[in-house]
């Protein structure tokens, strides 16, 4: 497999730090709202690179962290009158209601910042006993100037970093450029105890810590938007490698960004939309699609028209689903003809393109062009008449390629009501007869009960009215 790894800038071949395992780190919402439709894109990318890599038979540890301190959640919780710990519980159940309704999967690992902060203090000590740290006043410092590869991971010079830098008159830092990991608390803030006074943890230093806790020093993929390679990630390179002298993250994964109709998404410009907010329109697959059908480095166009097209792409495929279904049972335990094995060798060869593409870096966009084709494959070749195996293997394919990006995630119609199946029966036998009239009687009764009928090459096809 090939990632495009934002460090070196070029794409890689994938060499895991421990053969059949992967561990990867993808960084959370800070849990103050609810998460926005930026946030779904890396959320649900990252959650395809998992299911991708169990599919391909590697065992995966998933770390997703909860930020569960900082000045927005302090702010926020102020405004409401209650702690901070209550508003990241509440917003911590709202990620879920959201991400799963997108179909994200829980992580291996959710730790959240405050139940790390033994480990958040013992990692800034080091960096202070090697020299990498300062503290002024309570107030603990990362000096820049001291690591010899800051800017590595962004292709950032330390000196134009530095140029551009506003200094405030207070400020206290060595270095512009420096960035806090241990703050000294101030009044109405939550505050731990530590080897500098009470305070709390730096953002950046959290992600250092939970990472190399779950995943260790040397770990195999950090991933997440792409507004977090700097300052967020280079920072985190910074202090991990400083602390520990190996490499940090084998591969860097950075998502694309997310306009809303053909502009930049921001709250001053009033297309700035959470999760709760889409999903009040939109179907949450029809979402989740919609993120797919691009490349996940590419920028993608969030508007009405491109998740209908989502929309109308997902339907041919459990329209194709639900005909595999019903064709499996009438299906007829047989030999493979000479027609059937052709288009099991198609459908194998559609699965390796959607392998392939999967393999090109997550190229989500062309996997789902080698479903498509798998879909065309099986609507051409598949009858009344087809083989159980031959039915069953397409359909098994289809069902395992769309399970590793998430999608076909509702169910089939479930078994008809008893008093509904002899109507149907009966009415098969009136076609079989060529009794048009009793036919088109217990089509009305099928109706009138809810249900409608579709006459096909394969037989009569039954669903429940919406």
């Amino acid at each position: 497999m090939l990632i495009y790894n934002s460090q070196t800038r070029k794409k890689e071949e994938f060499v895991p730090v421990h053969p059949g395992k992967v561990g990867i780190y993808a960084c959370g919402p800070t849990v103050y709202d609810y998460f926005h439709i930026g946030n779904a894109r890396p959320f649900i990318t990252f959650d395809v690179l998992r299911r991708y890599f169990e599919h391909r038979g590697y065992e995966v540890t998933f770390v997703q962290n909860f930020t569960d301190i900082d000045d927005k959640m302090i702010r926020r919780a102020n405004e409401e009158g209650i702690t901070v710990k209550e508003l990241g519980d509440r917003f911590i159940g709202e990620y879920y209601k959201d991400a799963g309704a997108l179909g994200i999967r829980p992580a291996t690992v959710h730790p959240r910042a405050t139940e790390h902060i033994g480990e958040i203090i013992r990692l800034v000590k080091t960096l202070q006993d090697k020299g990498y740290a300062y503290e002024v006043n309570g107030d603990v410092y990362f000096d820049t100037k001291k690591d010899a590869g800051y800017g590595k991971l962004s292709g950032q010079n330390l000196e134009d970093l530095e140029a551009g830098a506003r200094i405030d008159v207070d400020d206290v830092k060595k270095n512009p450029a420096d960035f806090a990991l241990w703050k000294a608390q101030k009044p109405n803030e939550p505050a731990w105890k530590s080897p500098w006074g009470m305070g709390r943890p730096g953002w950046h230093i959290e992600c250092s810590a939970m990472s190399m806790k779950y995943l260790g020093e040397t770990f195999d993929i950090h991933c997440g938007g792409k507004d977090l390679l700097f300052p967020h990630h280079e920072n985190e390179v910074a202090q991990s490698e400083c602390a520990t002298g190996k490499p940090f993250a084998r591969y860097w994964m950075h998502n694309g960004f997310i306009n809303i109709d053909n502009e930049k998404m921001s709250k001053s410009l009033g297309n700035f939309f959470t999760v709760r907010d889409i999903l009040k329109e939109y179907d949450p697959e029809d979402v989740r699609m919609f993120m797919l059908s691009a490349h996940y480095r590419s920028p993608i166009n969030f508007s009405r028209e491109m998740v209908a097209q989502a929309h109308a792409s997902l339907q041919r495929l459990y329209t194709a689903r639900d005909q595999m279904m019903f064709l499996l049972k009438t299906a007829k335990d047989q030999p493979l003809s000479e027609e059937e094995n052709s288009l099991l060798q198609r459908v194998a060869e559609d699965a390796k393109r959607f392998d392939d593409a999967m393999d090109d870096d997550l190229n989500t966009a062309d996997a789902l062009s080698a479903i498509f084709e798998l879909v065309k494959d099986a609507n051409v070749s598949l009858t009344s008449n087809s083989s159980r195996e031959a039915v069953e293997k397409s359909l098994n394919a289809l069902t395992e390629l769309t399970n590793v990006l998430g999608l076909l995630s509702r169910k089939a119609e479930e078994a008809l009501p008893q008093d509904i199946q002899a109507l149907a029966d009966e009415r098969a036998q009136a076609r079989k007869d060529k009794n048009w009239s009793r036919s088109d009687e217990l089509r009305d009764a099928l109706k009138a009960a809810g249900y409608q009928v579709e006459d096909t090459k394969q037989g009569q096809k039954i669903t429940k009215l919406a």
